[in-house]
Order: structure tokens, then C-alpha cells, then sequence
């Protein structure tokens, strides 16, 4: 079994820059990177496979990164021009290569393993 532990997060100005850590305790296929907020559903917001392949939100596409670092089993999420909207309780999360195989990281129910989460607080 698999322990995620995330990092990074905080408290910025609006068009500020985040980088969140997901270390991973072990090897995995696919991580993504999951948000909730008050008043709002879970959003998927990236991922990542085994080869590298990424997947983003069209909500963060152009201001989010993903990326890895397989030697160290990290996963980062890099954030850029963030907005209030931006604001939430980060986690990520691992699942089967399925999940990059249809496309599936908007998908929570498919990720098996969670971290606790890190809290990003975006003010304007």
C-alpha cells in the first residue's frame, strides 16, 4: 500500500506561484492531483503517467505543470497567475494505469490511494 504525503502549499496574492509535492512512498502508474473547496465539487486538476504523459483541467491549462521525478518518487504541481478560484484543499492521489489509458483523471472514484492534502489559499 501506497503512502502519498503532500507539501508546498500556502497562502499567495492573486497572479502568484505555488509548487505543490506529492511524495510517494513507492512506484506508482498514474498520479493526479485532485481539489476541493467550499460550495464546490472535487476537481481533477492533473495528472501523470508512468511515461510522463500529463493530462490538465481545462480550468488550469496554461497556468499548472505537472511533472516527476521518478528517482525520488516525487510528483509536482507547479501553479502559476493564481486566482481566489484557485483557493482549496489540494491532494493527490494514485491510481491504475486504466486511469491514463481512457483518459479517466477527472475521476476520483478510480484513484485508490490519497494523501491528506495540502491547503492552497489564493487572496485578491
Amino acid at each position: 500500500q501506497l503512502h502519498l504525503e503532500e507539501s508546498g502549499g500556502g497562502s499567495v496574492q492573486t497572479g502568484g506561484s505555488l509548487r505543490l509535492s506529492c511524495r510517494s512512498s513507492g512506484q506508482f502508474n498514474v498520479m493526479g492531483w485532485f481539489r476541493t473547496s467550499p460550495g464546490k465539487d472535487r476537481e481533477g486538476v492533473a495528472g501523470i503517467d508512468r511515461s510522463g504523459r500529463t493530462w490538465y483541467a481545462d480550468s488550469i491549462k496554461g497556468r499548472f505543470t505537472i511533472s516527476k521525478d521518478d528517482t525520488e518518487n516525487i510528483v509536482y504541481l507547479e501553479m502559476t497567475l493564481l486566482t481566489p478560484e484557485d483557493s482549496g484543499l489540494y491532494r493527490c492521489a494514485a491510481g491504475p494505469s486504466i486511469v491514463a489509458t481512457m483518459g479517466w483523471y477527472d475521476r476520483a472514484a478510480m484513484f485508490g490511494t490519497w494523501g491528506q492534502g495540502t491547503q492552497v489559499t489564493i487572496s485578491s
